[in-house]
């Protein structure tokens, strides 16, 4: 008994932990501004590129 809930216990931090880091994500909207950071570098490499268009 002792060691289910040892584990059940390990469980809910794990859970609470994530939880945790989920909620601050959303909060302060990161996963848009790492997304807005990976589009301006991806632009940046492909602007420097000499297109070659040719119909």
């Amino acid at each position: 008994m002792k060691k289910m809930l040892r584990i059940l216990l390990t469980l809910l931090k794990i859970f609470g932990f994530a939880g945790l880091i989920l909620f601050i994500v959303y909060f302060w909207n990161l996963d848009q501004k790492l997304m807005e950071w990976a589009y301006r570098r991806v632009n940046t490499i492909f602007d420097r590129k000499k297109a070659d268009v040719k119909f």
